[in-house]
């Protein structure tokens, strides 16, 4: 049927929708950083004054907004110290007329960026046999009190013996951080623990008002206090989970002080730690005086002055503190890494040689070996019911929830009394193990999915409980295909140690290349992840879930937020040895010692045991007492970076409030010749030629070079010998790489370059892939 409309109807529906279109839409504001770069004033001057700098933003504001009271309004962090700029709730149209501002640097969304533990999301130091450096140098009662490791993370929990602070000796002189308790008068610093504060403004502008809960620097999710713990925690004898792993634990830089700097909240879309709050932090953590942070989060790769994490981190090298970031649990996915600007030290994960064994028996005798820290047991030796998850779906649930024991999928009539087998992925290992013990499960198997192939974890898991490999996981599977009443059990976890092949690469690690600059290898170095053992909250259980009412002293957590705080630990300990060594020189002392073969002198292996590569390991794993004696180093300056940066193509305006000095960009370089320990020619066309120059650091000696070439590629040095007569000596070296066949270097390929005086093997990985 055809309507046909009076004229004068057609008047009205024009009027209105034009009306309509004419009607101004006022978006909600949003929060924004804006960066100006870094302060002009010394902030050791007595005459500076921070409420002036405060002032100076909000008159900058005013001549967008239109008043002062708005902009007072508006910016909810003054950023007074040493980063230059502020974080404001602003129109998008105002944020994007104040980034066209000559004086304005960058200015960017607050956004949310993540943890890197595995419990978090799943797709994503007690240390028995000896990871913390055994040199007796090391180990003097007293050393390294005067390095002071800042942690930007969840927190602390003071109360734990780890942050004990038994012997130590008065407090720094340069420490000038406070302990923020005036809110929270049950948490206390000590000579250990010397410092915390809480950053929550930038988290508030996205959830909205927040009550007097969050004011605190407490820990009360547990991931700050294993990360400070790992990277500082004092020696803690008969640390364990459950009895498992019973041993010493200490932090990598166990008499160093630490402070923490809480940035991190309850998620929200999956997101806990914001941009605003992150400077906010690193603002204040260098005016404290830390030596190094530790920075176990970070979010999706961003140009570095669009990046929270990049820009405090650069004015953290600026002053000699050195930061070590996680790579990410995006893994095992080639382009995930994260936190790659060249001057942090960015950290894969890896295991280590300890295992928390539990067998998985079959009715048919077959047997797997799992890991679990669950302290639960099945009685005797008794078998019971085996079921896959899939078979005890409730009848609205789809099979593929059901398979991955997600909440609500599993029908507790069907799985009552059974062991349920439950498929990684999706939702967190604990997770699962928990919607098995709530559908009345008497045990669970957790089996590994393609992608994450042989790398198994240990949780402490709810029930009695054991985490198999994708192999293992489908003769199991397969098992309860083929007979009609399939059983099984669990034995009883066991501490094994010793274990191999070990280190090899987390399935969840984040890998390379970078996808900002290619030509900077990252991540960096990797460094034990999973299954780490390390002080722990008590206001959480040890799976998190609000289900588990248990509560434990340490805990054990896996993720790129472990491994980055060994790092840590011995970043504070090279700190304590050559105070006088910059922030580059240390990376380059912990990559070049670093090894790329296991415990059974064989290539280090990914989660699917084949050989992995620099782009999952980087240099290697990490080796403290290599690191300790590396005999040369590549070294870089803050200039060195800003000449990087140039070559990126940020103008000299921009640098020059970055690194609040004039500076001119004179001539570009070539990004190949930057002074890193690595070499990556992401396109190689024809031949190349890179510069590199190493500094000694060791015994005067001659160091001959030794290559093994990518494949296809061919590599020359010259020259092929350098001789040094004292420390602090420089030699220039160029490598030239000249592509053989390119039809056959389609992919990358990798080789490294090793500078030897009999004593010293100082290692770089050479990547190359053919244009």
């Amino acid at each position: 049927m055809q309507m046909r409309l009076s004229n004068a109807t057609l008047c009205l529906v024009t009027f209105i929708v034009f009306s309509l279109l004419q009607t101004p839409t006022f978006a909600a504001k949003r929060s924004y950083v804006v960066y100006l770069g870094g302060h002009s004033h010394g902030i050791e001057s007595p005459s500076v004054d921070l409420d002036a700098v405060t002032d100076s933003h909000y008159d900058f504001l005013r001549t967008f907004l239109g008043s002062h009271e708005h902009a007072r309004e508006a910016i909810f962090y003054s950023y007074t110290r040493h980063i230059n700029g502020f974080a404001a709730n602003l129109d998008d149209e105002v944020a994007a007329e104040i980034a066209r501002h000559p004086k304005v640097v960058s200015v960017f969304l607050n956004k949310g960026r993540k943890l890197h533990t595995t419990r978090s999301w799943e797709f994503l130091g007690l240390e028995q046999n000896g990871f913390v450096a055994s040199n007796s140098i090391w180990n003097k009662t007293r050393y390294g009190e005067d390095t002071i490791i800042g942690n930007l993370d969840t927190g602390v929990w003071p109360e734990s013996k780890s942050f004990s602070d038994d012997g130590y000796g008065p407090i720094p002189s340069k420490w000038k951080g406070i302990c923020q308790n005036h809110k929270d008068a049950g948490f206390h610093c000590n000579r250990k623990l010397i410092g915390a504060r809480y950053f929550n403004k930038g988290y508030a502008a996205t959830v909205g008002k927040l009550n007097s809960s969050f004011d605190t620097p407490r820990d009360k999710e547990g991931h700050g206090t294993h990360t400070l713990s790992t990277a500082g925690g004092n020696m803690v004898a008969k640390a364990s989970v459950f009895g498992f792993g019973k041993g010493t634990a200490k932090g990598g830089s166990p008499r160093a002080r630490v402070a923490a700097y809480k940035v991190c909240w309850p998620p929200v879309s999956g997101n806990e730690c914001f941009d605003a709050d992150i400077l906010a932090a690193f603002d204040v953590a260098i005016h404290d005086g830390v030596d190094v942070l530790s920075v176990s989060l970070g979010g999706e790769p961003t140009a570095f002055f669009n990046d929270s994490v990049a820009i405090g981190s650069f004015h953290a090298i600026k002053h000699g503190i050195v930061v070590v970031c996680s790579a990410g649990n995006s893994g095992p996915a080639d382009g995930t890494v994260s936190n790659i600007a060249p001057w942090q030290i960015t950290v894969g994960a890896s295991t280590m040689d300890r295992e928390f064994s539990s067998i998985v028996v079959l009715g048919n005798n077959m047997r797997f070996k799992g890991q679990s820290l669950s302290d639960k047991v099945l009685p005797g030796k008794k078998f019971f019911p085996l079921i896959s998850a899939a078979d005890v779906k409730l009848a609205n649930a789809s099979i593929e929830n059901a398979t991955l024991c997600q909440a609500g999928a599993i029908d507790p009539k069907k799985a009552a009394g059974k062991i349920l087998v439950c498929l990684r992925g999706q939702n967190a290992r604990v997770d699962k193990g928990e919607q098995a013990a709530l559908a009345g499960a008497i045990g669970m198997i957790l089996a590994n999915n393609n992608l994450t192939g042989n790398e198994i974890i240990a949780d402490a898991h709810l029930l009695p409980a054991s985490h198999i490999n994708y192999t293992d996981g489908l003769a199991v599977f397969a098992y309860i295909k083929s007979t009609k009443h399939p059983m099984a059990r669990i034995t009883p976890v066991t501490t094994q140690i010793g274990t191999k092949p070990a280190p090899f690469m987390a399935a969840f690690s984040s890998k390379g290349p970078n996808t900002i600059t290619p030509e900077i290898l990252k991540p960096d170095i990797t460094a034990p992840g999973v299954s780490v053992i390390a002080a722990y909250t008590g206001a959480e259980g040890p799976t998190n879930e609000d289900f588990d009412k248990r509560r434990v002293q340490f805990n054990s957590v896996s993720g790129t937020s472990m491994s980055c705080p060994h790092v840590s630990g011995i970043v504070g300990l090279l700190k304590s040895l050559y105070p006088k060594w910059s922030p580059a020189a240390i990376k380059s002392a912990i990559m070049t010692s670093a090894t790329t073969l296991d415990n059974s002198h064989e290539p280090i292996l990914n989660a699917s045991y084949i050989e992995a590569g620099p782009f999952s390991y980087g240099a290697g794993h990490v080796q403290p007492n290599r690191a300790m004696d590396p005999g040369l180093v590549y070294d870089l300056t803050a200039k060195d970076y800003l000449k990087f940066l140039c070559t990126l193509g940020y103008n000299e305006t921009l640098i020059s409030a970055f690194s609040q000095k004039p500076y001119k960009c004179r001539g570009s370089i070539n990004l190949a010749n930057f002074n890193y320990p690595s070499i990556t020619i992401p396109k190689l066309v024809g031949s190349i030629t890179v510069t590199r120059t190493v500094k000694n650091v060791g015994s005067p000696g001659t160091y001959r070079a030794q290559v093994r070439k990518p494949m296809g590629i061919s590599v020359y040095v010259k020259p092929r010998k350098l001789k040094f007569k004292k420390v602090g000596e420089e030699k220039t070296f160029k490598v030239s790489l000249k592509v053989k066949n390119a039809d056959a270097v389609k992919e990358y390929v990798y080789g490294q370059l090793i500078w030897s005086d009999g004593v010293h093997y100082v290692r770089s990985p050479i990547v190359v892939k053919a244009a």
